[in-house]
């Protein structure tokens, strides 16, 4: 891998602003998932890791949190810059160890950067109230103070972006930072330590613990009543272990935990600007978001209309490795994400679905995927209600506003939807009756740093 910054390829934890083995010795490999090919290996964390890892943002908590704002805005503003100057860099780390087209990943980065920038503001905005008093002889003042150490438990499907999205607004909030990035893509997160570690970060403000054996060390983050606030993004079943694990020592907790998001295309919409709101909705990082346009409901009348140019447009897609030019769909992440996809399409397809386009495993072979077009799918089947995290959009066409509303909001999921209608006072309506955190009208595209995610 030619990096123009060689020093972004870290292989050691970093803990205490040291860069550090694991105690045990211990490394796991990194693989290229378009490949199969060990990209590096590294320090393997364990228990005894965790626990020095917390113990340094302990130590570092009192000094981060009565540094002035100002002061802790510079280093994200200087981390924001270290960033966006070495975003090629980035991105090829990114591409080798996760699949994303390089494109993509470098788009990854610079939105992940906004996170950094728009809190690095942020650090100087934590204000506090005055509050009328009761009687006359007193005065109610209230100030916010950093809650202490965080846990960051960072997914695979977006490394850096994540942990900006998790670090970059507890930085400037004051709190100290032990980040456990996800053992697919600890790289991403082990170059923005050393970004952060140019940008002039205290020694034990920012840690981060790669590790093959994340039950071990998330058992030591949900544990250590040092540790404040936990904050995770992956799936639900984890995320209910880390919330019992946490309750022992009544942690704040925050948690997203994917999504089975509805793309409703109604008959008065755009269908040009639709088709193009699905593609980026769906298809980007191939279908694994966790904010995917994960069940396409189409109105009757317009159903084989957007069917037939959602196909063609799926159909040009291009597949294979992301360090390719002109690649736009990446390999999934491994063996079991592939093996996913590949059996709930073909159940649809067993069931009576129609696939338009693609349908089955790419002729590249490794862990590819032909984007996917698949009509005539049952709402209540197994590629509708879990989480597909693949190439595939999985249409379902509805007769009425009533019904559509209620097939997407029957799901045990909230995180986002989309919706296209040209019909204000259906835009207002719907867009209160779907029951989600996001909602996107007229947009296939809803994240932003100045807007809560999740709602």
């Amino acid at each position: 891998m030619h990096l123009d910054n060689p020093g972004l390829l870290k292989t050691r934890a970093f803990i205490g602003g040291v860069w550090t083995d694991a105690a045990a010795g211990d490394q796991f490999p990194v693989l290229d998932p378009a490949t199969g090919v060990v990209v590096d290996s590294v320090a393997d964390a364990r228990a005894s890791d965790a626990l020095a890892a917390v113990n340094a943002a302990a130590a570092a908590q009192a000094s981060w949190a009565a540094t002035p704002p100002r002061k802790r805005a510079r280093m994200l503003e200087a981390w924001h810059s270290l960033i966006r100057a070495n975003e090629s860099d980035l991105a090829i780390i990114m591409t080798r160890e996760q699949g994303k087209p390089n494109a993509e990943a470098i788009g990854e980065i610079r939105y992940g950067a906004e996170y950094v920038k728009w809190f690095a503001a942020e650090a100087l905005r934590v204000y506090g109230e005055t509050i009328p008093p009761a009687t006359s002889n007193t005065r109610i003042v209230t100030i916010r103070q950093p809650v202490g150490v965080v846990a960051a438990i960072t997914p695979w499907n977006f490394p850096m972006a994540m942990i900006a999205r998790k670090v970059a607004p507890a930085l400037a909030a004051g709190c100290t930072v032990v980040c456990k990035p996800a053992e697919d893509t600890p790289l991403s997160a082990l170059a923005l330590a050393a970004l952060a570690e140019d940008a002039g970060f205290p020694a034990g403000v920012f840690n981060v613990l790669p590790t093959s054996r994340p039950a071990e060390v998330g058992s030591v983050l949900t544990s250590s009543p040092i540790v404040r606030k936990l904050s995770f993004t992956g799936s639900t079943e984890i995320g209910k272990l880390l919330m019992r694990q946490s309750a022992d020592t009544v942690k704040r907790i925050s948690l997203e935990l994917g999504g089975n998001a509805p793309f409703i295309v109604f008959d008065d919409a755009d269908l040009e600007a639709a088709v193009t709101g699905a593609m980026q909705a769906k298809f980007r990082n191939a279908g694994q978001t966790c904010i995917c346009a994960n069940r396409i409901f189409v109105h009757r009348p317009v159903h084989d209309e957007f069917a037939k140019s959602l196909a063609a447009r799926v159909g040009e897609l291009v597949v294979g490795d992301g360090s390719k030019t002109g690649v736009q769909i990446g390999p999934l992440i491994n063996g079991d994400a592939l093996e996913k996809v590949d059996h709930l399409v073909s159940s649809a397809v067993s069931a009576g679905a129609r696939v338009v386009t693609g349908g089955r495993r790419h002729e590249l072979g490794k862990t590819f995927y032909e984007p996917t077009v698949i009509a005539d799918v049952a709402p209540d089947w197994d590629l509708a209600t879990e989480e597909v995290f693949g190439p595939v959009a999985t249409l379902i066409p509805f007769e009425s506003e009533s019904d559509v509303i209620s097939m997407a909001n029957d799901t045990r999921y909230g995180l986002a939807a989309y919706f296209y209608s040209r019909d204000v006072a259906r835009a207002w309506r719907v867009a209160e009756a779907l029951e989600y955190g996001m909602v996107g009208i007229n947009t296939g595209t809803i994240s932003n740093p100045a807007a809560p995610f999740g709602g």
